[in-house]
């Protein structure tokens, strides 16, 4: 069986290893020079910075996928838990730092906004979890569900209970009374790209998610998709970097292989292509391909862009720690003005230290990598933020750390990565990092599967099911290889993607 993979993002990777463990013959095809997609590093000053995702999660999405290949993961890859999931900042400075220790969090929330918030916080920890559990076999680990199937699969009480309906912040507003605790907890709708103002209630699980583990990956972020790409290797799959694709070869209505510009053609019996579905409904892999998703006009609402900036730098003030996170005055309008297509001028602000630790350790000597994020509207296919735009966002981000008690200084200059930046890197986004956005009712059920309407062709990343999110992207590439496994060798098992894990109280799920 042969399989060529477009794009070498983590749901590319995984599904390359999988497949390959399985006999197959994997060519992955990646127009980058190196693996991961939008797990990437940037060098500034000579020194390697994480420039993509800084919060590793859900660990056993990965112990399963190398213990799938013959590996265990503490062989290839470093990982510490934290016991700081992040540390929040307001005007003051006020300070809040939650923990993996969910009663430690209570008991600082509690003296930060009272002991009714800490009560709020239990009850808010407590609807996460049952939304996670009903979420993650019956829709998480599966190839995307329809609601009717997903409906008669867990009921339609517990279905109810999700409270798909539901606006993100009108159910936080049922658990915390505290502007600043509705911030902090209203923020989890971004890490799935969705404005908090419009996002479904069911957003609450990212909590419980963060909550069972967040962990720091010694060497930086960018050494799982490393490690991922060795293993493949390992198993024979063949890369190609530094290499764009023209077309996917249609022939008698069926996906046949992939063309290079030059004219140099990998056949192929299925094919995945790991990036965002727009790619193939506006052509940019072929006529042929345009009708294996949905027309261009359909597509659903994009999710957030950001912008970001790569430094190295001399922090001083209030200590930071590797995750931390400074809330702008006027939150609603912040997102207001990335709804009206405009970067925010004060915009809350995202610091990943990567050389702290999770605690209040001494500092680095000199200067540190940072990685600063601040969320933007996704119209880097329109247009390109002036620099004017750009230098009134940068001001409004020093002055906000500055009233945190936070002084930055670049010893290099940072390198800035927009909207129209990551258009270029993945193409057809418009710079959405998180492929649609997370709107109530059906909306997770109309994200992309990995099968589409052309027989042999798959999708796998971030941009379809099971959504956004680095375990997401490459649980979504295990969901392709185990769809394309099923289709071609039917007689064969379906590929078994979850093993049976430990949890803290001794028993296992599955």
């Amino acid at each position: 069986m042969r399989v060529a993979i477009i794009g070498a993002g983590l749901g590319g990777l995984a599904a390359a290893i999988d497949l390959a463990v399985g006999g197959a013959q994997v060519t992955v095809v990646e127009r980058a020079t190196t693996p991961g997609g939008k797990m990437r590093e940037l060098s500034v000053g000579g020194r390697a910075i994480d420039s993509g995702p800084t919060v590793f999660t859900m660990r056993w999405v990965f112990e399963d996928l190398f213990a799938h290949a013959g590996e265990a993961l503490s062989n290839h890859l470093t990982l510490n838990q934290a016991t700081t999931l992040a540390r929040h900042s307001w005007n003051g400075p006020q300070q809040l730092d939650l923990f993996a220790d969910r009663a430690r969090s209570a008991d600082a929330i509690g003296q930060f906004a009272g002991p009714a918030e800490a009560r709020g916080y239990l009850a808010f920890c407590k609807e996460a979890r049952r939304m996670y559990e009903t979420l993650e076999r019956s829709f998480i680990a599966t190839e995307r569900p329809s609601m009717t199937g997903f409906v008669a699969r867990v009921g339609v009480f517990r279905a109810l209970q999700l409270k798909p309906y539901e606006l993100y912040m009108t159910e936080i507003g049922r658990h915390f009374r505290d502007r600043r605790l509705r911030q902090l907890f209203g923020r989890y709708a971004t890490y799935c790209g969705t404005s908090p103002y419009q996002a479904a209630a069911t957003l609450m699980l990212v909590a419980h998610v963060e909550q069972e583990g967040v962990w720091l990956v010694q060497g930086g972020m960018y050494r799982v998709a490393a490690a991922m790409e060795a293993l493949a290797r390992k198993h024979g799959v063949t890369f190609k970097y530094d290499t764009q694709v023209s077309e996917i070869m249609v022939a008698n209505n069926r996906a046949t292989g992939i063309r290079m510009p030059g004219g140099d053609v990998v056949h192929a019996d299925a094919v995945i292509m790991n990036g965002d579905p727009a790619a193939l409904a506006t052509g940019l892999l072929g006529d042929p391909a345009r009708t294996a998703g949905l027309p261009a006009h359909k597509f659903p609402e994009r999710s957030l862009s950001a912008a970001t900036w790569s430094m190295l730098a001399e922090v001083t003030g209030a200590p930071l720690v590797r995750h931390n996170v400074f809330f702008s005055n006027d939150y609603p309008l912040e997102f207001k003005m990335i709804q009206n297509g405009l970067l925010p001028t004060e915009p809350s602000t995202y610091i990943c230290a990567q050389d702290r630790s999770d605690s209040d350790a001494p500092p680095p000597d000199g200067a540190e990598r940072l990685l600063l994020l601040v969320n933007a509207p996704p119209s880097g296919d329109r247009r390109a933020f002036s620099q004017v735009e750009i230098e009134q966002c940068m001001q409004g981000v020093s002055g906000l750390l500055d009233r945190c008690g936070v002084q930055i200084r670049a010893t290099e200059p940072p390198v800035l990565t927009s909207a129209a930046q990551f258009h270029r890197l993945f193409p057809a986004s418009g710079g959405a990092l998180y492929g649609q956005a997370t709107l109530p009712g059906n909306g997770s059920f109309k994200r992309a599967g990995a099968r589409t309407k052309l027989r042999g062709l798959y999708l796998a990343g971030g941009s379809v099911h099971p959504g956004a999110g680095v375990p997401m992207a490459t649980l979504s590439g295990r969901i392709a290889a185990a769809s394309i496994i099923q289709d071609l060798e039917p007689s064969r098992a379906s590929m078994r993607l979850f093993r049976k894990r430990a949890t803290p109280g001794g028993t296992s799920t599955r």
